[in-house]
């Protein structure tokens, strides 16, 4: 008997790697995403800039030396909605009245419009293009259904074509039908809270790091990572001289193959 509405996440054509360089831009799952991504040193840069929403925003930060080291791209748009001054959108209102601002709702093809040319001026690099789980009601659930609507129409339509290395993650078809419980929900019943986050990024590693030699690397940095964060009760004892000789000894055998622990 099944008690959930599974979404179907096959497995990517192509996959993530431990030696990638990874840039996360845009709202709240990036985040999330990169700070699990961390527990298992992968050289990960989130946000440089701060947090981000909208997919206009977003793209002003796609130059620069971030953008150029990176291997793979991860992006998640959170709102079609925009703030505009001077007829350009602001990608912080820096606390200034609301009232010199105008706010309005992009359309499809204003967003594939502006990201097809980064896609096509960075081909030797992979995008993994999300939707943030989180709703933001401030509109109203029906705008925010129209807002998400948006940003899912133009992610399918700038995929066309690209299938090679541009890729789809459904975090939010997954946090609102399987995770529909407010169980999965934070104290604002809005944002994931920490076991959907852990749900999430264990079907994120399965569609895009499914190969046995990757796990296998993930699971001697994963467990380098969970010794070293371990809180030692008794550092003067002989047991906790022995533990922190055993970490030194794996982060020296593991540097050796991951240079940059």
């Amino acid at each position: 008997m099944e008690f959930t509405t599974k979404v179907a996440v096959a497995n990517n054509p192509w996959q993530l790697q431990v030696e990638d360089k990874y840039l996360l831009l845009g709202s709240c799952f990036s985040s999330n995403i990169a700070k699990k991504m961390e527990e298992y040193y992968f050289r990960v840069t989130s946000n440089p800039t701060g947090t981000l929403y909208n997919p206009i925003s977003i793209a002003h930060h796609m130059f620069g030396s971030d953008v150029e080291e990176a291997d793979v791209i991860i992006i998640t748009f959170g709102t079609s909605w925009v703030y505009e001054l001077d007829g350009k959108v602001v990608d912080n209102c820096q606390k200034r009245p609301a009232n010199i601002f105008t706010r309005r709702r992009l359309t499809v093809d204003e967003i594939v419009n502006v990201w097809r040319p980064i896609l096509e001026k960075n081909k030797n690099k992979r995008f993994i293009f999300t939707v943030s789980p989180i709703r933001h009601i401030k509109d109203g659930f029906h705008a925010n259904q129209i807002s998400k609507a948006i940003l899912l129409q133009a992610i399918d339509e700038l995929k066309e074509g690209m299938v090679t290395r541009v890729s789809y993650f459904p975090a939010y078809e997954i946090m609102l039908d399987e995770l529909r419980d407010y169980r999965f929900y934070a104290e604002d019943m809005l944002h994931p809270n920490a076991t959907a986050i852990e749900y999430l990024w264990e079907r994120f590693r399965i569609k895009y790091m499914y190969a046995q030699s990757t796990a296998d690397k993930m699971h001697k940095l994963h467990q380098l990572w969970l010794d070293k964060s371990h809180k030692i009760m008794h550092p003067e004892s002989q047991e906790a001289k022995e533990f922190n000789s055993h970490i030194e000894y794996e982060y020296i055998q593991l540097k050796k193959q991951f240079h940059w622990i």
